[in-house]
């Protein structure tokens, strides 16, 4: 054989592999255009089907809508999680057996009531819940903790929240609204801290439960603030969840350790949460912010990391508590290009009432009920929607933007104020 001959026969070994490796790969590359074209994600099988015989995938069963209205539930158990039993966990399943639809971890279920009261009766009261877990097709879970009465006041203690843990057992029905709220965790890869004050843990839970279940190899940060073991819900869960994942971060933070309670191993931090906290601790990372707890929390936390330089859509928080955090005058922040002074009426149609608006009034909630307009209310933090009014006329402004979304044409009273003069069904 000639040497021509030898490169010609090598040519043509190199030329029949490239023919036969673009031939396999064409033929990949077309069975994922037809996968695709049918329905199905590439990997999810050798077989083609027909659009007829497709099956959602396991891991991304088809959607369940969300209900209108308010939905039976029964309470299938109740677990008390903290030391000091002032907190207990709801599991809810539906009575009517139907599918649950899916939620953004970090939302939150509102409740329809029938509280007692100290004449005998009962009284109808809304409120709302975070979920404290992350999605799961056979129930919700909510934990709720005791309010007690403030000591040495005559401040009654939470009605709500009492009756939860006093009169609403296994087997007991709720009347139950379809999961809502602005405040979740978002699916992008930027790396995440979560910071949860007392019970405002339980939206963080639901975002730190789901993250590690969906998305492991993102980067997290809990820093979860109380006072002392006795507070801590689910410590042998967080401590597991951090053991076995090597991108989670927990750091537990007690302002007020117990005698026993020992740093390393029942706490890592001895102080409250706060920004210097982070400093300290956290590279120079694009962080998104997911902050839930009491006031006094939420208000040096945010306006330290805005201090820090952190934008504000990097700063996420819960509306229930941040719903709250208004300028010094105490009064809802007023939207750009309304007046602070102005000759704004209010007219309540069904009352027949027509009031003048005076600039600090938080909202038009407020007003209604210092004038004996009667309003039903909930959260009062524009979260419940039972504050929802039509509006006749006029414009009105939101200080933060509501997590329930109020019907074209109407507003919730508790957390808007007028722009203009306006009239209001109630």
């Amino acid at each position: 054989m000639t040497s021509l001959s030898l490169v010609l026969w090598i040519a043509a070994g190199i030329l029949l592999q490239v023919v036969l490796w673009l031939g396999i790969g064409f033929w990949q590359h077309w069975g994922e255009y037809q996968a695709l074209r049918a329905g199905l994600r590439p990997g999810d099988g050798a077989a083609m089907h027909s659009p007829a015989t497709l099956q959602p995938a396991a891991s991304e069963p088809a959607a369940v809508a969300a209900w209108s209205g308010f939905r039976a539930f029964r309470v299938d158990r109740k677990e008390m999680e903290d030391g000091a039993q002032s907190i207990a966990s709801f599991y809810l399943v539906p009575e009517d057996k139907a599918p649950l639809p899916a939620f953004l971890p970090g939302q939150f279920l509102t409740f329809r009531l029938d509280v007692s009261t100290p004449d005998g009766t009962t009284a109808q009261v809304v409120r709302c819940y975070s979920l404290s877990d992350a999605p799961h097709p056979q129930y919700y879970r909510v934990s709720i903790k005791r309010v007690p009465a403030p000591a040495g006041s005559s401040v009654p203690p939470g009605r709500s929240s009492n009756h939860f843990h006093d009169h609403v057992q296994v087997g007991s029905t709720l009347q139950v609204r379809a999961p809502g709220g602005h405040f979740y965790m978002d699916r992008s890869d930027a790396p995440v801290v979560l910071v949860g004050g007392g019970i405002g843990i339980t939206p963080v839970l639901s975002m730190l439960n789901w993250c590690l279940a969906e998305q492991p190899g993102r980067e997290v940060w809990l820093y979860y603030g109380v006072r002392n073991s006795s507070e801590v819900i689910h410590a042998a869960h967080l401590a597991a969840l951090a053991a076995a994942h090597p991108n989670f971060r927990l750091r537990l933070c007690f302002s007020n350790p117990l005698p026993g309670d020992q740093p390393g191993k029942d706490f890592h931090h001895h102080g409250r949460v706060d920004v210097a906290l982070f400093r300290a601790e956290l590279l120079l990372r694009p962080y998104h912010f997911y902050i839930c707890g009491p006031n006094p929390l939420m208000e040096s936390i945010v306006a330290g990391l805005q201090a820090w330089g952190v934008p504000d859509g990097r700063i996420h928080y819960e509306a229930f508590g941040p719903a709250s955090i208004k300028p010094a005058s105490g009064a809802a922040a007023p939207e750009p290009g309304v007046a602070e002074h102005s000759d704004i009426v209010v007219t309540f149609a069904k009352s027949g009432k027509q009031l003048p608006w005076k600039p600090g009034v938080a909202s038009l909630l407020d007003l209604a009920e210092a004038h004996g307009v009667r309003v039903d209310s909930g959260c009062r933090a524009g979260s419940c929607g039972s504050c929802q009014t039509a509006i006749r006329s006029g414009e009105v402004a939101y200080g933060h933007p509501p997590d329930f979304d109020p019907e074209p044409g109407s507003c919730l009273l508790c957390t808007c104020t007028p722009k203009t003069s306006v009239t209001l069904e109630a």
